[in-house]
C-alpha cells in the first residue's frame, strides 16, 4: 500500500529539518520553505496533507491555506505548526478550515499521533463520500452523483453521452433467480468500465440502466466498436455463468448524443441520447444509435443530402441487428402497404402472419413480461428481412417476404417451437392467422 504523502512548509531550516526526520518514518514528504514555494509544489506533488508553520515572511500559513484552497477548489487537509501561544490565533484557523494545531517544540510521537489522526478522518470523509455517491452493487456511480458529473464535464468539453440498456435482463431473474441477475448486472458494469477510459464517468442509472460519457470522443466508429465490444462481452458472459445452451438474446442497446452538437448539459443530452436508445429498441436492440435531429425529431423529415451517397448514408439502418426488423405499428404499415404494390407488380410470394396471446388461466391481457417475451422471441426466430410490429397489447404482425407457403409455415413453426421451450410460455396460448400478400 502507498505511503501517504505530506508536504512540510517552514522557512526556519533546522525545524524544517527536524519535522521532516520524524515525519519520513512513516510517510512520503515533501518540503518547502516559502508558502510561494509550496504553491508550486502542491501542483506537481498533489500531497495528502499539509503541515505548514503558521507565522513565515511573505506569506502566512493562513494565506497558503486559502490560497491553496482557491486554486484546488476544494478542502485540502492542513495542520499548524505555531510557537505563539495565542488561543485568538488557534481559533481563527480552526475557523478557516484548519484540522489541527501543533506548538513547537513538540515531541515526535506526538505529531505522529496527530498526524495519523487527521489522515484517518479524512479517510473516513473520504470513504463516507464514496459510499454516498456510488451504486451498492455495481460499484459505479449513482443516479444523482453521475448526472452532476456528466454535467460538470459536458459543460467544459466535447465528449459522447451514451444511454446504455442491458436487453433482456428480465428473464434471467425469471429463468435463473436474482442471484444470477445481480452477477449479470455486476459484470455488465465492469464490462462498462472496460470499455472506457480512466478519465470517462460512467453510472448506474437503475434497474438495468447505465450511462457513460466519454471525453472528447466524436467519432461514430468509437462508439460503434464500443458497443460491439460491450455486446460481444455480455454475451461471452452470460454463457460462462448460465452456460453454453443458454437461449436468452442478452445484449445491449446504446443510444448516443455528442456535446456541443447535441447539446453542453446533461439534461438535453440525456433526452437526445434516450431518444436515439428507442430507435435501437424498435429496430432488433442489441446496438447502437446515433442522435440524428432528422431522424430521431418527428417534427422534422427533411433529409439534407448534398448528392445520393449522403441521401443513402442517412437513409440507411446503422449497425442493423440479428432477428426480424421491429417496427412501431405507424411505420408497419406503411411497409405493408408498399410491399402490397410490390406483389401485385413482380408477384414475390409474400404472407402475413397475425400471432394473438392468451392468458391460459384468465381472461385478462397478458401481462408485458409475457408480450415482450413473445416480440423478442419472435425477433430472435426470424430474418433481417423479415418484419413485425406489435399491433396491439396481445397481438403482433408479421412480414414474410419471398417465401412459399411451406416454408411459410416452417419459419411458423420455428418461431412456436422457440416460444415452447421458454418459460413464459406455460403462462400464455398463442394462435395464429396465415394468409399470402395479394
Amino acid at each position: 500500500m502507498a505511503k501517504s504523502k505530506i508536504m512540510i512548509v517552514d522557512d526556519e531550516h533546522i525545524s524544517l529539518a527536524m519535522t521532516e526526520h520524524i515525519l519520513s518514518t512513516e510517510y512520503t514528504v515533501v518540503c518547502a520553505t516559502s508558502g510561494e514555494d509550496a504553491i508550486r509544489l502542491y501542483v506537481k506533488e498533489d500531497p495528502d496533507m499539509v503541515l505548514s508553520d503558521l507565522r513565515m515572511p511573505g506569506m502566512s500559513g493562513f494565506d497558503l491555506q486559502q490560497e491553496l484552497q482557491k486554486q484546488s477548489g476544494h478542502k485540502i487537509p492542513f495542520m499548524f505548526m505555531t510557537a505563539d501561544m495565542d488561543e485568538e490565533i488557534e481559533s481563527k484557523g480552526f475557523e478557516i478550515g484548519a484540522l489541527d494545531f501543533i506548538r513547537k517544540p513538540f515531541r515526535a510521537d506526538v505529531l505522529l499521533r496527530r498526524v495519523a489522526n487527521i489522515l484517518q478522518t479524512v479517510d473516513q470523509i473520504q470513504g463516507l463520500k464514496k459510499a454516498a455517491e456510488t451504486d451498492p452493487m455495481t460499484g459505479l456511480l449513482n443516479k444523482a452523483s453521475v448526472q452532476t458529473e456528466i454535467d460538470a464535464m459536458c459543460r467544459q468539453s466535447k465528449g459522447a453521452l451514451m444511454m446504455i440498456d442491458l436487453d433482456s435482463f428480465k428473464p434471467v431473474n425469471d429463468i435463473y433467480g436474482h442471484d444470477m441477475g445481480d452477477k449479470i448486472l455486476i459484470r455488465f458494469a465492469e464490462i462498462i468500465r472496460s470499455a472506457i477510459r480512466g478519465s470517462d464517468i460512467a453510472g448506474r442509472m437503475g434497474g438495468d440502466e447505465f450511462i457513460v460519457y466519454c471525453q472528447n470522443v466524436t467519432d461514430e466508429a468509437v462508439i460503434e466498436g464500443k458497443s460491439r465490444y460491450i455486446n460481444d462481452h455480455i454475451v461471452e458472459s452470460a454463457r460462462e455463468f448460465m452456460g453454453e445452451d443458454m437461449s436468452i438474446p442478452i445484449g445491449a442497446s446504446i443510444g448516443c448524443a455528442f456535446a456541443p452538437e447535441d447539446g453542453s448539459d446533461f439534461l438535453t443530452l440525456f433526452k437526445k441520447a434516450d431518444k436515439a436508445l428507442y430507435s435501437v429498441k424498435q429496430n432488433g436492440k442489441h446496438g447502437y444509435a446515433i442522435y440524428h435531429e432528422n431522424a430521431n425529431d418527428s417534427e422534422s423529415n427533411d433529409v439534407d443530402a448534398t448528392d445520393l451517397g449522403s441521401a443513402i448514408t442517412i437513409l440507411t439502418e446503422r449497425s442493423p441487428a440479428k432477428g426480424a426488423l421491429t417496427l412501431p405499428m405507424e411505420q408497419f404499415r406503411l411497409i405493408y402497404q408498399f410491399l402490397v404494390r410490390v406483389n401485385a407488380n413482380y408477384q414475390k410470394q409474400m404472407h402475413i402472419v397475425l400471432f394473438s396471446l392468451k392468458n391460459k388461466d384468465s381472461d385478462e391481457m397478458p401481462p408485458s413480461e409475457i408480450t415482450d417475451a413473445f416480440l423478442e422471441n419472435m425477433s430472435q426466430s426470424l430474418r433481417q428481412s423479415d418484419v413485425i410490429t406489435q399491433s396491439s397489447k396481445n397481438q403482433f404482425l408479421l412480414i414474410l417476404l419471398k417465401t412459399t407457403p411451406p416454408n411459410a409455415q416452417l419459419v411458423i413453426d420455428r418461431v412456436m417451437s422457440k416460444w415452447v421451450a421458454l418459460p413464459e410460455s406455460e403462462k400464455a396460448d398463442v394462435t395464429y392467422e396465415m394468409k399470402e400478400m395479394d
